[in-house]
């Protein structure tokens, strides 16, 4: 490890064996980091502090909380945020974006087909079983077509540098990703304590990300409505992601509504109003398929609308994302990512795929059992960082206890190896220093009809608490800004 010679950085030590996003092998500042490094190297670390403090307070403020769901109580937190932001350069944003958009558009024709013709799997490109055992799988949607063809609206992809220098996909997740409010207060919090440091780089901008996304979702509003109507819906104040089911119904300027504030007439959807009833023609729904309709899914939902999924079938109204686009974020889908974008686009993949083993295949679990303490375990239908065992940080009797897991149900397992995530500097409240933290990206990509979108920012994770390596929020994670340049 080696010291640093910058005021705010002079107790920063750099681990030469990690990828460090600003320090390149020899330890000299990246090009692209340097003018923010002699920045930031112009405060005391007692002045980054009060910053802090400052940035802290303003999230405070503006309510940017989430939950954690625990095993015996639900606490609420401020969304943990660094200020010192990640920068991403144009050519490999360039990668990134295309990337991103190459596998939305992959995994929405993949959706399709699947709920239609099957080619892939008549073609034996992908196995039908791996279909059909998908938790995720609606037989319900089989022949349904959604508006403008489009299933997977939004989409959350997940990528990593590993310490090759290249750019991986960890996860694909296409059913209510969240996290791109925080993208836009990590950016109004950081001009509100540093505005001068924008003034020494031209970055994209990412408070246009409600207008493109509410302009992509009309693209794709049902047959024979001029001007669709649009609504967000949530499944109510206790759930971890409301503050972002609120700030979006906020920037797009259309009604943040729960299950009881809607009904179905004739197959079409009404919002109460104290002016009467009002159409709604789309909504992006942040409720669970399971939860959308009692009268199809579970009965016993509380936070759906009666009557909804017949609507939809109809063509009446736009779900945001489509129901049933889970099946394709299921991990052991993932593993053919590389197949499934060659066999509809008749591409190479732009991002990399991590290698996946199926614990669903004899030879595969085999292998996994006997490898466990090299690999990363993963459910392949969980979000947020949940169920995930990282081999080389488990003891003996916990190594059995996964091992007993697998086998009593190898289909909902996965295994890859331990990818070495970059690092970035990151301020660490206990310590009051600069130190090297595990980050991921989590890019978002919306599809309308014949157009796309991809937020020229992205939310960078921080695995805040030192050699971890999961980012998630849920697990005590944080975030940082992320700054895609329009030029160096």
């Amino acid at each position: 490890m080696t010291n640093i010679e910058n005021k705010i950085f002079s107790s920063y030590q750099r681990d030469s064996q990690l990828y460090d996003e600003i320090f390149d092998e020899g330890g000299a500042i990246k090009q692209v980091y340097q003018k923010l490094f002699n920045l930031y190297g112009e405060h005391s670390i007692e002045d980054y502090v009060k910053l802090n403090s400052k940035a802290k307070s303003s999230f405070f403020n503006q309510g940017i909380t989430f939950q954690v769901y625990g095993d015996k109580e639900t606490k609420e937190k401020i969304f943990p945020f660094d200020l010192f932001p990640r920068i991403i350069d144009p050519e490999e944003w360039e990668i990134i974006e295309k990337g991103s958009i190459q596998r939305s558009k992959a995994l929405n024709l993949f959706l399709w087909d699947i709920y239609h013709d099957k080619n892939i799997i008549r073609d034996g490109i992908v196995p039908m079983d791996l279909i059909s055992s998908s938790a995720n799988y609606l037989d319900q949607m089989n022949g349904v077509d959604p508006p403008g063809g489009i299933y997977n609206h939004i989409s959350g992809i997940d990528v990593i540098k590993h310490n090759d220098g290249k750019y991986y996909v960890l996860e694909d997740n296409i059913r209510c990703p969240s996290g791109v409010s925080y993208v836009i207060c990590n950016r109004t919090a950081l001009k509100r304590a540093l505005f001068g440091v924008f003034n020494h780089y031209q970055t994209y901008s990412v408070t246009n990300y409600a207008e493109n996304l509410l302009d992509l979702l009309e693209s794709v509003k049902p047959q024979g409505v001029d001007i669709p109507n649009c609504v967000v819906i949530t499944p109510g104040m206790y759930n971890s992601a409301f503050y972002e089911h609120s700030y979006l119904a906020k920037t797009m300027g259309v009604e943040l509504v729960e299950g009881r504030d809607l009904f179905v007439e004739n197959d079409f959807v009404y919002m109460k109003t104290i002016k009467g009833p009002v159409k709604v023609d789309i909504i992006y729904r942040r409720i669970d398929d399971q939860f959308l309709d009692p009268l199809e899914f579970r009965s016993d939902s509380a936070i759906g609308v009666p009557g909804l999924f017949a609507a939809y079938k109809k063509g009446n109204v736009t779900l945001a994302n489509a129901p049933g686009t889970g099946v394709a974020d299921d991990k052991a889908v993932y593993t053919y990512m590389p197949q499934i974008i060659k066999y509809y686009l008749d591409e190479e993949p732009i991002l990399n795929n991590v290698h996946t083993y199926h614990c669903s295949r004899p030879e595969e679990l085999k292998y996994v059992l006997e490898h466990i303490h090299e690999l990363v375990i993963k459910p392949v239908d969980e979000a947020g960082g949940y169920g995930i065992s990282i081999g080389n940080r488990l003891s003996t009797s916990e190594i059995k206890l996964v091992k007993e897991q697998i086998m009593e149900s190898p289909r909902k397992y996965v295994a890859q190896p331990i990818m070495s995530l970059s690092v970035h500097p990151t301020y660490i409240d206990e310590t009051e220093e600069f130190e090297q933290r595990h980050v991921d990206l989590r890019t978002f990509t919306v599809l309308g009809k014949d157009k796309e979108f991809v937020l020229k920012g992205g939310l960078t994770r921080v695995a805040l608490q030192k050699g971890n390596l999961i980012v998630n929020s849920s697990q005590g994670g944080g975030s940082k800004d992320t700054w895609v340049l329009k030029n160096i």
